[in-house]
């Protein structure tokens, strides 16, 4: 289990460190009414969508991986075509050209007027839309397919998976809880700091996630 762990970091990284939903969630706990429910209702959409992911996907891992002995053909495909996006992504920030992935600048005037069923919709639509989301999701299943654990092993570092990779957005819910009234001042220190970081940070990320991911799956694939 501890050297699945190990090897899911990079996708655990690759999932957490992305500005644009750390400011979703900064902007809807700033907002007075309701703010912290519809934070929650937003995570909780996305991760009944990574839950469902998990469920169908893997599935489909875990038969190729007991097939193949090893990593399979898909899983290292997924890793060639992460690794592309990232590379692409760096190549896109570096040029200061606007994130394919990103959604449209209207989710975020949204935000104000978000009800909690349509924050849950837009959590799950985040995810959905993001093609970045679903190749690390999908990449992380593969990793979890190919150790196989067994069934109750493998659910469990899927779940440890969803926490640690949502991590940053449950703290910024808990320092919400934990310091109503301080809250608000960390949180909007925060959103200055990504707002104005918020470009190299993807492009670093995207750069070193992307050659590791590449490589890892063209040398999956030539195995």
């Amino acid at each position: 289990m501890g050297e699945v762990i190990v090897k899911l970091i990079p996708f655990i990284i690759g999932s957490a460190v992305v500005p644009l939903q750390l400011m979703m969630i900064i902007l809807l706990l700033s907002n007075p009414r309701q703010g912290l429910a519809k934070a929650i209702s937003l995570v909780a959409g996305m991760t009944v969508v990574r839950l469902l992911q998990g469920i169908v996907f893997g599935l489909i891992f875990s038969s190729e991986a007991g097939e193949s002995g090893g990593k399979g053909p898909v899983a290292s495909l997924l890793l060639v075509v992460l690794g592309i996006l990232l590379l692409i992504t760096a190549y896109k920030q570096w040029r200061s050209e606007p994130d394919a992935d990103d959604p449209p600048p209207k989710w975020l005037t949204m935000l104000d007027s978000l009800t909690i069923p349509k924050a849950f919709g837009m959590g799950a639509g985040l995810v959905l839309i993001s093609g970045k989301f679903w190749v690390f999701t999908l990449a992380a299943i593969g990793v979890i397919g190919e150790a196989q654990l067994g069934q109750p092993s493998s659910s469990i570092a899927f779940l440890l998976y969803i926490l640690l990779a949502q991590s940053l957005l449950l703290l910024a819910i808990l320092v919400r809880i934990l310091l109503p009234n301080q809250s608000k001042t960390v949180l909007e220190a925060i959103s200055v700091w990504l707002t104005r970081n918020s470009r190299p940070i993807v492009l670093v990320v995207s750069l070193v996630f992307g050659v590791l991911f590449f490589i890892q799956g063209v040398v999956g694939l030539l195995k």
